[in-house]
């Protein structure tokens, strides 16, 4: 595949041009290793290394364009296209390169702390099950109708985006999915890309290793929503307390969802238990087979957006009622004597404390819930202690773990979330590093009826240990603790 990078510059505006532009480009990198001849290298800033340092790399490798910032000693026969921003250029050159392919299909993008992932891959399924061919990037994994690619990252970089959505084109998808993280957003890997509409589901404490404040962290969330044309919508958690700050710039049409208040597209759980609950979705009632308030608010976010996409004339709720569980979110695995292990990827406050209330909400007076978690290593160290004092608040037994400790000593893990329990409940409290070897004394410790929360690690099936990720995946884990007689 070629394309003229005189195409790509029109539309770039650089700064400065050095070289000739009258050549093409075989392919887009920002990884000098992937360097191959003929490709345009994108020296991307980054927060480890600057790629500006490994433009003779790339160049070795056969680069024949450059984009970056700023250049010194510009080596003859190569063109450098000098920008302002190197990453949001990057982003509008990939879309260049792969042929637009979002002017082909409809693009949807979900941002907030929790439930991306939900209500991405629940709107895959929904307008699959509707016979419409789709698209999913989303952090469990990457599907183009049938075709299942393993996700490496919630959003994937500009090159990787762009490529998986000319894939989906060409397989004939008429609608594609996506989570938009806020590193994503902040980092313009979504740029130069068209949005049919975008979905907000909630702002809380998350990435602040990364966004350094909570203001930085929620201007990344609303640039998404700024960035959208007046042709797109836009679909806002009416009732979280920043839903209504995401649209206050938007030039999208403007659309809320809501449990508690007033709202285009509103939602009430009538009753649930582990198994589902009975909601009303738009004056319409659907039993759906998840649970807990936080899914309600996700159902009705997909609701109003598969309503949004199809004016509202195709049945949604009979298929919404037959969408399945999300991998990894709220999974209820039935043990002997009447227990059940909930596994949640629940890793910020907010999500472990709506999944812990949840399961409070429908556990019997008599049961315990017996609660495993961790805390990532290199990630926001400030939500440990909150993540500790809310699970010994809120649960019967807690047994602190280690998590993806990543390069961090998985002790002192444990000990930051155990510096956040309150006195009074610090006899709940177990230390116990070994995951696996804290998942088996919950077991050991439940009662008939009791309930297991395992949280943190969700769809996972490895954990990072100094570089290495060794298989680990917490359902299968349980599975043979309940079935130790089954190979």
């Amino acid at each position: 595949m070629t394309f003229p990078i005189s195409d790509i510059i029109t539309r770039l505006k650089p700064k400065e041009i050095i070289g000739h532009n009258d050549i093409s480009i075989e392919g887009v990198c920002i990884d000098s290793r992937k360097v191959q001849p003929g490709f345009l290298y994108a020296a991307m800033p980054g927060t480890l290394a600057d790629g500006h340092d490994f433009i003779a790399k790339a160049i070795e490798n056969g680069a024949t364009a450059i984009l970056a910032k700023r250049i010194e000693n510009p080596k003859p026969g190569i063109l450098y296209i000098l920008v302002e921003d190197v990453a949001e250029s990057m982003g509008i050159a990939c879309h260049l390169f792969y042929g637009e392919p979002t002017q082909k299909l409809k693009l949807v993008g979900t941002t907030g702390t929790n439930g991306k992932t939900t209500v991405s891959t629940l709107l895959f399924e929904l307008f699959s099950t509707l016979g419409h061919r789709c698209g999913l990037i989303s952090t469990v994994e990457n599907r183009i109708g049938n075709e299942v690619i393993p996700s490496t990252h919630t959003t994937p970089d500009a090159a990787g985006m762009n490529y998986l959505l000319a894939r989906m084109v060409e397989a004939g998808c008429e609608y594609c999915f996506i989570e938009c993280s806020s590193h994503a957003i902040h980092q313009h890997r979504i740029a130069g890309l068209e949005f049919t509409g975008g979905i907000f589901t909630n702002l809380t404490h998350d990435h602040l290793d990364y966004h350094q404040t909570f203001d930085n962290y929620l201007k990344a969330k609303k640039q998404f929503f700024d960035s959208l044309p007046s042709t797109a919508w836009s679909l806002t958690n009416k009732d979280d307390r920043n839903g209504m700050v995401m649209l206050q710039n938007t030039r999208s049409a403007r659309y809320t969802y809501a449990m508690k208040s007033g709202a285009d597209f509103t939602v009430k759980i009538l009753e649930s238990d582990f198994q589902g609950m009975q909601l009303r979705i738009d004056g319409k009632d659907a039993w759906v087979n998840m649970v807990g308030t936080f899914n309600a608010y996700n159902l009705a976010a997909v609701y109003g957006a598969a309503f949004l996409l199809t004016h509202g004339e195709e049945d949604i709720i009979l298929p919404l009622t037959r969408a399945g569980r999300v991998n990894g979110r709220f999974e209820a695995i039935h043990g002997p004597e009447r227990v059940t292990a909930i596994v949640d990827y629940a890793h910020t406050p907010d999500a472990l404390k709506n999944v812990i209330k949840t399961i409070n909400e429908i556990r019997g007076n008599h049961a315990q819930l017996i609660t495993v978690v961790g805390c990532g290593g290199n990630r926001d160290a400030a939500k440990r202690p909150e993540m500790g004092r809310i699970a010994a608040r809120l649960s019967s037994k807690v047994i602190f773990t280690s998590d993806n400790p990543r390069d961090e000593e998985p002790e002192n893990i444990i000990q930051e979330m155990e510096a956040g329990v309150e006195g009074q409940f610090y006899k709940k409290t177990l230390k116990i590093t070994d995951r696996k070897e804290a998942i088996r004394t919950a077991v050991m410790l439940a009662a008939p009826g009791d309930v297991i929360l395992i949280a943190g690690k969700g769809h996972e099936t490895y954990q990072e240990i100094k570089g290495v990720k060794y298989p680990f995946d917490d359902k299968a884990i349980i599975q043979a603790l309940f079935n130790p007689n089954n190979p």
